[in-house]
């Protein structure tokens, strides 16, 4: 059974860190492209990171450009999101995502077949 799962959420002030994973089993992450999406309540769900098979490509949404590092151990089978001087508005739930090429396009959703459970995060003091 292909799986993604995310973990890393939690209760954050404004200006702390967290770092989220994502683990996959039953697939190897080697060949696919990984990205993050959020979603908060009532808005629709964001693009917020995308890292390529190889990691030498990585696209940032510019609410978070310079705060959030996206990287992958692709030895142990997982991506990380790396969130920096988090913010009220960046409370959300976090999904990553498997897309079925090996680069990104955050604009095609739809490219992205495999998706995990979602972990919350919250920011607020």
């Amino acid at each position: 059974q292909l799986q993604l799962v995310e973990s890393g959420g939690g209760l954050v002030q404004p200006g702390g860190s967290l770092r989220l994973s994502c683990a996959a089993s039953g697939f190897t992450l080697d060949y696919y492209a990984i990205g993050w999406f959020r979603q908060a309540p009532g808005k629709e769900r964001e693009g917020v990171s995308c890292i390529s098979s190889s990691a030498v490509t990585t696209y940032y949404a510019d609410s978070v450009k310079g705060r959030f590092t996206i990287s992958r151990d692709n030895t142990k089978n997982t991506v990380y999101l790396q969130m920096n001087a988090l913010k009220p508005e960046d409370t959300g739930v976090y999904y990553c995502a498997a897309a079925q090429r090996p680069m990104c396009n955050m604009r095609v959703v739809k490219l992205f077949a495999t998706w995990g459970q979602g972990t919350q995060v919250t920011v607020s003091s």
